[in-house]
């Protein structure tokens, strides 16, 4: 067997292990949260409103979406991988919500499992996002690579997931970050598709931040920490004590949410902003975009929902909707730009 099959099974074996774990162990953050809990939304008893008048459409790079949600990156590249896929793009096409899948890099290295991820036939209108390691410019990746996964997916833009901790404790990790902000941003320019710059789950700071929107990225998605930590997920994977034991001390990791979202606004009042990384009902949602986020993304949730049954997924995107609607009628606001501007979420001291 020759070393990019080794390669190729390695990377599906670890997408197979990544839903098991996922759904079956307990990896959420111990002791970190997504620092929503910190604000409080100021209830308006007279909202002076008809909920019908309500509207939490949005749009995001240009596409219409009729709720601002997104179906985070998960999965693909295995049999069950793609039927959670389908589920969801099913939904997402349903409701008019965004998806994004999995890292794509198993499709490069095994095209007969790139079907798993092709789901525009399911989603003809919906935006989707293409998906790949950042790190894997450091290794052989490059324009033609990127071109491939778009393709794959016919995608609207390409997520580019930055995840140093994940690959330090991850068997075999790719682990040389040195230099990439140039490739990123030769990427930025080359790519036909505009570029999202994502964490999975330690959050991106302001600085970072700074120097990925300078490098041309057109959207960020801060990822931060409350949620899944990867630490522990790849601690269920570990090959050796050395990196179940980096797994366990890094398992609280990062920069919550909330906090991202706001240090990242305070330097770039314009630049497209999704919150992710610990959200688990609407009023999170609510809460990320009245600190300044565009749309906000979901994983667990959805992952939970699409491994029992696509009724589950329409009943958890219905749950959704219904949440953030009630937070604006209940703010006394009719649209998402009324609410992000109203100041009904305050800080509590």
């Amino acid at each position: 067997m020759n070393a990019p099959t080794n390669i190729s099974a390695q990377t599906q074996n670890r997408k197979a292990d990544h839903i098991r774990i996922c759904l079956e162990e307990d990896v959420q953050c111990d002791q970190i949260t997504n620092g929503l809990e910190r604000y409080r939304f100021t209830h308006s008893c007279l909202p002076e409103l008809n909920h019908n008048d309500i509207n939490i459409s949005t749009t995001f790079l240009g596409k219409h979406l009729a709720a601002p949600l997104l179906i985070s990156s998960m999965t693909g590249g295995t049999e069950q991988a793609g039927i959670i896929n389908q589920r969801l793009a099913e939904v997402a096409q349903h409701y008019k919500i965004a998806m994004g899948v999995g890292s794509q890099r198993v499709a490069v290295e095994k095209p007969q499992v790139a079907d798993t991820f092709a789901v525009r036939k399911y989603a003809p209108d919906v935006l989707l996002f293409a998906n790949l390691g950042a790190v894997q410019l450091n290794y052989k990746y490059g324009l033609d690579e990127c071109l491939r996964v778009v393709d794959i997916l016919e995608a609207d833009a390409l997520i580019l997931h930055i995840n140093p901790l994940q690959e330090c404790i991850q068997p075999k990790g790719d682990t040389n970050f040195r230099g990439l902000i140039d490739k990123i941003s030769k990427l930025c320019f080359e790519l036909p598709v505009p570029v999202i710059a994502k964490e999975v789950g330690n959050g991106i700071s302001g600085a970072i931040a700074e120097k990925l929107i300078a490098a041309g990225v057109a959207a960020i998605d801060v990822a931060g920490a409350g949620g899944t930590s990867w630490a522990k997920v790849e601690s269920e994977r570990a090959e050796n004590p050395l990196q179940r034991r980096l797994g366990r001390t890094f398992a609280d990791w990062g920069l919550p949410t909330a906090e991202c979202i706001t240090t990242i606004r305070a330097i770039a009042k314009d630049v497209p902003l999704i919150a992710s990384g610990g959200l688990r009902h609407g009023l999170d949602v609510a809460a990320a975009i009245a600190l300044g986020a565009d749309i906000a993304g979901l994983a667990m949730p959805f992952l939970q929902a699409a491994a029992t049954s696509e009724a589950a997924v329409a009943e958890l995107a219905e749950v959704l909707i219904a949440e953030i609607t009630t937070v604006l009628f209940c703010t006394g606001n009719t649209t998402l730009y009324q609410l992000k501007h109203s100041g009904s979420l305050q800080r509590i001291e």
